[in-house]
């Protein structure tokens, strides 16, 4: 039986204000990527997102980011492997103390943003990134973008890993994302997205914004939390995927 994990990016909200829908989600996916308060959240909402995902029985992973609020961490940044380190385990380890306290495990980690496509490409970054994960807890698992150079760094150290896909975003020839910045960056057809996923799922595939046929192994699918119809696109893909037999497990 196929099998794929649904991963969302979580608890980016501030104080009083939550992501609304945040509990909602939790119903639909396996693993959650909850903020560690560097590109969004803070104490309040890591330790109410942290709860949430206990009692949903839904896997928790650490999210950390560049140290960037008003761009929500999709800004590049010039930071050494050392800073990325520093940043990577600063994170995990404010994460970790909520999920501890709260009876909680620590599942996961997978870089935010900028941060997480920067270290795709860049061997030092994903270097520096797969050694703060592996010096915190070399038990968690590093989510990383399929191919890229997060993959092969974590697992030259012995850390596990689950490839990861997304399902709103475009692809280039190389494998790698196509940046926001670029207008076609984002799958906004829900059907197309859904198509885009079974593609990746079933075939280990996807088609990039050439038109040309891209090799992937798919363990972990993302789905942003963030959209307007974030809800209901999580549905769809999770009543889709049972319906086509594939099993909906944490890695």
């Amino acid at each position: 039986m196929k099998r794929i994990d649904l991963n969302c990016d979580m608890g980016e909200g501030f104080g009083n204000y939550a992501m609304p829908d945040d509990e909602v989600l939790m119903q639909f996916i396996t693993s959650a990527n909850i903020a560690c308060g560097f590109h969004a959240g803070d104490a309040r909402t890591m330790e109410k997102t942290v709860k949430l995902a206990i009692k949903n029985n839904v896997a928790i992973g650490a999210h950390p980011g560049l140290q960037d609020l008003q761009g929500f961490g999709r800004r590049e940044m010039a930071i050494s492997p050392r800073e990325a380190y520093q940043i990577c385990l600063y994170q995990i380890g404010a994460l970790s103390a909520f999920v501890r306290a709260s009876g909680g495990v620590l599942h996961h980690v997978k870089a935010h943003g900028a941060l997480y496509n920067m270290a795709a490409r860049d061997k030092g970054l994903a270097d520096a990134l797969s050694q703060a994960v592996y010096d915190f807890d070399p038990v968690l698992i590093l989510y990383g973008l399929a191919g890229s150079e997060m993959i092969t760094s974590a697992q030259k150290l012995g850390l596990a890993t689950a490839s990861e896909v997304f399902a709103d975003r475009t692809y280039q020839d190389n494998g790698l994302l196509t940046p926001r910045s670029h207008e076609n960056s984002m799958i906004k057809d829900e059907e197309l997205a859904i198509d885009q996923v079974m593609k990746m799922v079933m075939n280990q595939q996807v088609i990039s914004t050439n038109q040309n046929t891209v090799q992937l192994l798919a363990e972990t699918l993302c789905l942003h939390g963030d959209g307007e119809h974030a809800v209901a696109f999580a549905k769809k893909i999770n009543q889709t995927l049972k319906s086509q037999g594939i099993e909906l497990k944490k890695p």
